[in-house]
């Protein structure tokens, strides 16, 4: 029982000390504080969209594949895609929906919606690298905050300046600078984890962007084709 009070006692003291050296650290510390706060909502809001959005493409597609070969049931197939997250399935929705258009026309609308959903899937990257950027300059500048207190005390006092002036200002710069670079660094890592997700992404974005094309260009059963108004099947007779 000693034991536990003992360090539930060390708890305590620790969080005390961080609060107490939080507080010499001067104003920039709230400020750091602040942009810790946005780099940690915006790292977990992309986590979570991206585990949200990420699908077995492979298995995805076989059932895209099945469907449009035996049942051809347009309203399951988008059924489907509405029932499944993220831009692979919302991809093939589109690519179902223009089905009669030209192989080149589906292709034009699938290379633009692509571009659209990899920016969705960049989304508050940038402001989680700036954060990482901008993180050490704060923290310089807390340093450069705390000299200047320095050099101010030492222009008023003259020779009888006290030495708690000087390491009051050290103290407050020293701070800053460490509270900087301890938020620098894990954004640095969170960017370039949540960089090879989105890449990951975005190849499986490529992947169905080239599968859906040849499904429904090439694969789909002629016979289900005919009567459609502007059919490939009319269209490549028209070009002969």
């Amino acid at each position: 029982m000693n034991w536990q009070l003992l360090g539930q006692a060390d708890v305590l003291e620790a969080g005390d000390s961080a609060w107490k050296l939080m507080r010499q650290g001067g104003p920039m510390v709230w400020v750091l504080l602040l942009v810790s706060a946005f780099a940690v909502t915006a790292f977990l809001e992309r986590v979570l969209n991206y585990r949200r959005v990420q699908i077995n493409t492979t298995e995805f597609i076989a059932g895209i594949r099945t469907n449009l070969k035996n049942n051809y049931n347009i309203v399951e197939l988008v059924a489907i895609c509405d029932a499944t997250p993220g831009p692979v399935a919302r991809m093939t929705k589109m690519a179902i929906l223009n089905r009669e258009q030209s192989r080149e026309q589906l292709r034009e609308l699938l290379d633009d919606n692509k571009r659209v959903e990899v920016a969705r899937l960049e989304k508050r990257l940038n402001m989680l690298g700036t954060m990482a950027q901008i993180s050490p300059l704060l923290g310089l500048l807390g340093t450069v905050l705390g000299f200047i207190r320095i050099f101010r005390g030492v222009w008023q006092e003259g020779n009888w300046v006290l030495a708690k002036t000087l390491a009051g200002g050290i103290w407050e710069g020293l701070v800053c600078m460490a509270l900087g670079l301890a938020i620098a660094i894990p954004c640095y890592i969170a960017f370039n984890y949540l960089v090879g997700r989105k890449n990951d992404l975005a190849v499986d974005i490529d992947k169905i962007s080239s599968e859906i094309l040849n499904i429904i260009t090439v694969e789909m059963p002629p016979a289900k084709s005919v009567g459609l108004p502007k059919s490939r099947t009319t269209r490549k007779a028209g070009n002969k």
